[in-house]
């Protein structure tokens, strides 16, 4: 691991901070180094320099008709890619600069791999947001390049000549079925991006800062009619965005038009950002999102569409970072929504977040009290990496935008350097439980309804709905037993319902039809707003 050696890093730094022309077998302690340069053609620019490197054969027999066009990291094999970085202050067109490949690096140090034949990828991030975004406008790649890996031979020269272009936003993933692919025209034509400069916001950044979402419009909406809808606030979860959105528009708009959903106005909204999801959190670092939401947007958007401007007409629904989301803003401001029906939420109870009691004595986010690693990611009853796994990958990426820094960035207080401070250490796992105390005293969703239940009441009893698997990828079924539990002991209205077998990934699904558990969540919420309305036939 990185920072294991402090002879390391002095060599590590000395390479970094001088020019470097010396082949890998002449390399201090058998560093590799690798060459980048950046193409003729390019721009002058900065940002974090990644490196990738994975065996050839398992590439080329996991890839379509075995043609590598990238390599990158795959959460669900996080020790299948080494990945090493620097930071780049800038680089002029035709310069070079060397990456140490045995510097900051994941899982370990290049010189570690085995002799063998690799592939080889270089990016620039220069937005500094790969944890997040992973590739896209604007960052630099190289072309994949095969290289041998021997004692004693030498690395190859990566040109950084191809530039990632801009997202289309209506393209749809290749999963995506032929039905919805041919209903996205039409879809478009009843979609409408509402992007309003927040004033609360720009107020706290010192510059102009915005939200934005899409607004999808029933079949037969007249904006000069007197009928007005229901209106469903979604958003998203981690690596979502304002250009993600094409699939759910398209499956929400053709439900609607064959009846399989209530006629309700949809405000897809966007919660990504350089840090991560903001979670429409009020948060020292990220700024008073919640209260630009239901303050300034949502009274926006209802003097601009047929919105049911009630509180029995305005609902909430998120998935995994947008269950948090919704989860959240459904307790923080009662009597503004309806209800919530939060699917897979982040932990709402930080007794349990991802099976890490974050209030025990010495807690430790990487080993249990028995030294076992925390795992983190599951699949089929197999653990898949661990919680230590994923923050040092994290840290070699990149100090924004990562799902475990996105947290910090939410929950944490602020530090003397201006950024969140840290809820445990990236070293050693340790906890901070002075940070931990601040989470718990003004983000953990139980202890908030434990220690306010009495004023929440009569505003929010009965509108917490929370759907979860009980086979989260991601062990979050666990906090949504102890949010019962405290919901429970209460005597609180819920509904919290547990599906046998499901994944974070499946839970939606029914059959052949992947949004099914979406069309019943829109049918509860509209027999919310219309009592009287007819139930579907089905």
């Amino acid at each position: 691991m990185k920072h294991a050696r402090s002879v390391s890093i002095a060599i590590a730094l000395a390479w970094l901070a001088t020019p470097c022309f010396v082949q890998a077998d002449d390399a201090p302690l058998a560093h590799r180094i690798v060459r980048v340069s950046l193409g003729a053609s390019a721009k002058p620019t900065s940002g974090r320099l990644l490196l990738f490197i994975t065996q050839a054969d398992a590439a080329r027999k996991a890839a379509k008709d075995g043609k590598v066009g990238a390599v990158d990291t795959n959460p669900f094999e996080p020790q299948a890619v080494s990945v090493a970085a620097r930071d780049v202050s800038w680089i002029e067109p035709g310069q070079s600069v060397d990456i140490d490949a045995d510097g900051e690096t994941f899982p370990a140090g290049f010189s570690t791999l085995p002799a063998g034949d690799y592939l080889m990828q270089a990016v620039l991030d220069v937005g500094h947001d790969y944890n997040y975004f992973g590739r896209h406008e604007g960052d630099l790649l190289s072309g994949v390049v095969p290289v041998k890996l021997a004692p004693g031979g030498t690395m190859p020269t990566l040109t950084l000549d191809q530039p990632v272009p801009a997202r289309d936003p209506w393209t749809l993933p290749p999963v995506v079925p032929q039905p919805l692919r041919d209903a996205l025209p039409q879809a478009r034509e009843h979609t409408h991006a509402e992007v309003m400069q927040s004033p609360a916001l720009t107020a706290f950044a010192g510059r102009p800062l915005s939200i934005r979402a899409w607004v999808i419009t029933p079949p037969g909406y007249d904006a000069k009619a007197t009928t007005r809808y229901p209106t469903v606030y979604l958003t998203h979860g981690f690596s979502g965005g304002f250009d993600r959105y094409a699939g759910t528009i398209a499956a929400v708009w053709s439900a609607m038009k064959a009846g399989q959903m209530p006629p309700m106005i949809w405000v897809l909204l966007d919660e990504s950002g350089p840090t991560g999801t903001h979670e429409f959190a009020d948060s020292v670092n990220n700024g008073p999102w919640g209260q630009a939401l239901t303050t300034e947007y949502i009274p926006w958007l209802e003097g601009r569409y047929r919105m049911d401007a009630r509180v029995g007409g305005r609902f909430l629904t998120g998935h995994s970072s947008g269950g948090w989301a919704t989860l959240w803003l459904q307790t923080r401001y009662p009597k503004v929504f309806g209800g919530t029906w939060s699917t897979s939420p982040d932990p709402s109870d930080f007794h349990d977040f991802t099976g890490i009691d974050l209030y025990a004595p010495r807690a430790n986010a990487y080993r249990k009290p028995d030294g076992s690693p925390n795992p983190l990611v599951r699949d089929k009853g197999k653990v898949i990496a661990t919680f230590e796994t994923f923050a040092k990958l994290e840290r070699v990426i990149g100090p924004y935008g990562g799902q475990l820094a996105s947290f910090e960035w939410v929950f944490s207080p602020r530090g003397k350097d201006g950024r969140p401070q840290p809820m445990f250490n990236r070293d050693t796992g340790a906890v901070d439980p002075e940070v931990v105390a601040y989470w718990r005293d003004h983000f953990d969703i139980a202890q908030r309804l434990r220690t306010q239940w009495p004023a929440l009441k009569p505003d929010l009893d009965g509108k917490i709905h929370l759907i979860v698997g009980t086979a989260d990828t991601f062990y979050l079924d666990g906090p949504a037993r102890l949010l019962k539990d405290t919901l429970d002991g209460l005597h609180a209205k819920s509904d919290i319902r547990f599906i046998p077998g499901r994944t974070h990934f499946d839970l939606y699904a029914e059959g052949d039809d992947r949004q099914a558990l979406l069309k019943t969540i829109a049918w509860e919420m509209y027999k919310v707003a219309r009592p009287d309305a007819p139930a579907p036939s089905r």
